[in-house]
């Protein structure tokens, strides 16, 4: 009996394990986020906003060419079931599609057309979406929302949350950064912004989105005995950034102001599609939407980076995305496998029920009960397009 007749789902695994070798390669956070952030702040404030920032990108450490050779010389045909074959071809299409991004970190057009093909851009839904929430007052902001947390004290925060979850991984401090604290699948590290204050707000909901969500899929997704699940589906963007804020709003962590600020990224994201400049983005936010400046810079970093970053608008589409999907009593469970997407679920059970894929070994604390307390969120997600 040959060995294809003993377990006709060898050449899937020769191909996982390949792809497995070859996406470790590809981290698009840790290639986009620029190196010298603080200088050209400074720089563009004193320019009173006016000087765009020149930012400088870490060297990519493979050979971008070589890596596309191999993600398509796998022999995808000998997969024998059609639907797995296509959930690796749509993956091997993205992860192409990334590799191509990182090649590009910098070189402006370029790059913001590869991140187009992978991370799509907002809608027309998405931006009138956006204005709806806008169109709310902003709450007062409570005690709880002062910043007044070091780094090294929401380190500490971090590691004490980190500890109601039965895995491991490392934290560290960055000033190379765009966000207030980002986990980093392939080195399972959360890393926090070193310069930066937190509010006790802030720290509930980087806990709860980066750790009970982020973290944990990605360790959920190292469980699996096909790698594609820690590495991601193709599409998985939009459900995992849902499923982040999701958890926010399960934990009560979510609040007016923060669902503003997505709301704020997709219209920087939109922003891309027209063709503003770095400054004209940060005018838009800061002149037009009276935001402040710490606020506009970041929001605008977050956007412009790398040449044009679209992929900020899927936190609020995810959110709607996820929310809708929860109201129907579906199955959450599914949707923490690993980086899978929202479409691919009933996929993930039929491979869960052919001994291709485990049940959870990790779960969401927050997905477990309800303990939002906020009825304008709940009428904003309910009202969302």
């Amino acid at each position: 009996m040959s060995e294809k007749e003993q377990n006709p789902y060898s050449a899937l695994f020769e191909i996982d394990k390949n792809l497995d070798r070859l996406v470790r390669e590809i981290d698009v956070l840790n290639y986009l986020n620029p190196l010298n952030i603080e200088q050209e702040k400074k720089r563009f404030f004193s320019s009173k906003f006016t000087e765009d920032p020149v930012f400088k990108y870490r060297k990519v450490k493979f050979d971008p060419f070589w890596l596309q050779r191999q993600f398509f010389s796998q022999r995808l045909e000998d997969i024998p079931d059609d639907d797995i074959q296509k959930l690796y071809h749509d993956a091997i299409y993205e992860y192409s599609g990334l590799v191509q991004c990182v090649a590009s970190v910098g070189q402006e057009k370029k790059f913001f057309y590869n991140s187009l093909r992978v991370f799509g851009t907002p809608k027309e839904k998405d931006v009138k979406n956006a204005k709806f929430i806008l169109h709310f007052h902003k709450e007062e902001d409570a005690e709880e929302m002062v910043p007044r947390y070091n780094a090294d004290q929401a380190q500490a925060y971090f590691q004490a949350f980190g500890e109601k979850y039965p895995f491991k991984f490392k934290i560290r401090q960055s000033n190379s950064i765009t966000a207030a604290a980002m986990a980093l699948k392939t080195t399972k590290t959360l890393v926090v912004k070193k310069n930066r204050k937190f509010s006790d707000n802030d720290l509930k909901i980087l806990s709860n989105h980066e750790i009970g969500v982020n973290m944990l899929t990605t360790f959920n997704g190292l469980n699996q005995p096909l790698r594609i699940f820690s590495h991601g589906f193709s599409n998985n963007y939009l459900t995992q950034a849902g499923l982040a804020v999701f958890s926010e709003y399960m934990s009560d962590s979510l609040t007016l102001k923060r669902i503003k600020e997505l709301a704020y990224r997709v219209l920087a994201a939109d922003s891309l599609i027209k063709g503003y400049s770095f400054s004209d983005t940060f005018d838009l936010l800061y002149s037009q939407y009276k935001l402040d400046k710490e606020t506009a810079w970041s929001i605008t970093l977050r956007a412009h980076r790398g040449g044009g970053f679209t992929k900020d608008y899927q936190y609020l589409s995810g959110l709607k995305k996820v929310y809708d999907y929860y109201s129907e009593g579906k199955d959450m469970g599914i949707l923490l496998t690993g980086k899978v997407a929202i479409e691919d679920a009933d996929l993930i059970k039929r491979l869960q029920e052919m001994g291709l894929a485990e049940k959870n070994k990790f779960h969401t604390h927050s997905f477990h009960e309800n303990r939002n307390t906020n009825e304008k969120l709940l009428f904003l997600l309910s009202n969302l397009k």
